[in-house]
């Protein structure tokens, strides 16, 4: 199969979609790998490092996405990315359609097959292509938020852990998945008081044993997260229903009520952001204050350390990519239910319900489009 990787155009986005060495083993397998040129700068691998892989340099994105079967990404494509899309080609990467009804039509339209990182699923229904970014995120989120609680960021000018006979920072993590709990173990290893609000009692349970006195953890109920969010600093939200959009958990009146100068993380932005007063923000100009509060959402926090983001992300999507390439995407699908649940558009079709529900198109579940003779063929070309 004909792989491209295309260089990421969204506003400081400077990962990659696969490293040399990812490109290394799709050819050790027969495959090719086509790489636009300069794409891999962002994680210091230049055209040469690829072509010693083995893949080949294309000097546009044009030509990547005309001659490639299969489009490798990190960010869901921009409009001119979805336009050079067309029926029959597969698209992977994170999409976070739930909140993006502009992008999902486009796809539509596109006739393209395309599959999210971010639902794919694991045997024990955790999400195995998020988790690297979410960690990545989780702990990105704690080191953004103590910067952002300086005077000069618009913060209240409070160190994150205190010193002898200061009070360290309060931080209230909100969700308690693989994001949130890095969060916490950042924001408790830099001293800081913590409490980790979720509504799983087993997850609370796994958290208190991980963390013991050194956070506290919280059954989340509105009055919970409101008291907890009144009395904090920094205010870190990573909640997530996969494929569908995030819950909002903090009212633009609670958020008002908030103490002058603290700090809200939104590391749900890409599925629409968790409190009512986040909206997308980019690299470029990532806070604004809103209601005297802080706010840090932006839709591709990993973007920063784009080469740790990079390698952990080809990490987990290598085997994926893998299965596609070997057995072309209706094979790889069927013969896996986690890869499966990673179909969100096919064909002008909405495959994924979270998706569906979300933004009120109709829902064409994914075993229905897996017939014989539809797809790519795998193999080397």
């Amino acid at each position: 199969m004909r792989i491209g990787v295309p260089k990421e155009i969204k506003t400081h986005e400077y990962r990659v979609g696969l490293t040399p060495a990812g490109a290394r083993e799709l050819g050790v397998h027969g495959h090719q790998v086509l790489v636009e040129q300069g794409a891999g700068a962002g994680i210091g691998c230049g055209d040469d490092a690829y072509r010693a892989a083995g893949a080949t340099i294309l000097a546009s994105a044009e030509a990547v996405f005309a001659e490639a079967e299969m489009i490798v990404k990190v960010k869901e494509p921009q409009p001119r990315e979805i336009a050079r899309l067309r029926r029959g080609q597969v698209l992977f990467t994170y999409l976070h359609l739930a909140a993006d009804r502009a992008q999902t039509e486009a796809l539509m339209r596109s006739g393209a097959t395309c599959i999210a990182y971010e639902t794919v699923t694991d045997r024990t229904g955790a999400l195995p292509l998020l988790a690297p970014m979410s960690e990545v995120a989780g702990r990105m989120a704690v080191q953004v938020g103590a910067h952002c609680l300086e005077r000069e960021q618009g913060g209240a000018g409070i160190l994150l852990g205190g010193v002898p006979g200061v009070a360290p920072a309060k931080v209230v993590v909100l969700g308690g998945g693989v994001a949130g709990t890095h969060a916490a173990r950042m924001a408790v290893g830099l001293e800081a008081s913590v409490t980790i609000i979720d509504r799983s009692i087993p997850r609370l349970k796994a958290l208190d044993l991980q963390f013991g006195a050194r956070a506290t953890t919280l059954f989340a109920t509105a009055e919970a997260i409101e008291h907890a969010a009144l009395a904090a600093d920094l205010v870190i939200g990573a909640v997530l229903v996969p494929g569908a959009a995030a819950a909002k958990l903090l009212s633009r009146a609670v958020v008002r009520r908030m103490r002058p100068g603290s700090v809200l993380v939104d590391i749900a932005i890409d599925q629409g952001g968790c409190f009512e007063t986040s909206r997308p923000t980019t690299h470029a100009a990532p806070t604004y204050v809103e209601e005297g509060v802080v706010h840090y959402c932006v839709t591709n926090m990993p973007g920063a350390v784009a080469r740790t983001s990079t390698f952990a992300l080809t990490n987990a999507t290598l085997p994926f990519v893998l299965a596609l390439a070997e057995k072309g995407w209706v094979r790889a699908l069927s013969d896996d239910p986690h890869l499966c649940a990673g179909l969100n558009v096919h064909d002008r079709q909405v495959t994924h319900m979270a998706v569906a529900q979300a933004l009120g198109l109709r829902f064409t579940p994914a075993r229905t489009v897996l017939l014989p003779g539809q797809g790519l063929a795998g193999g080397g070309s």
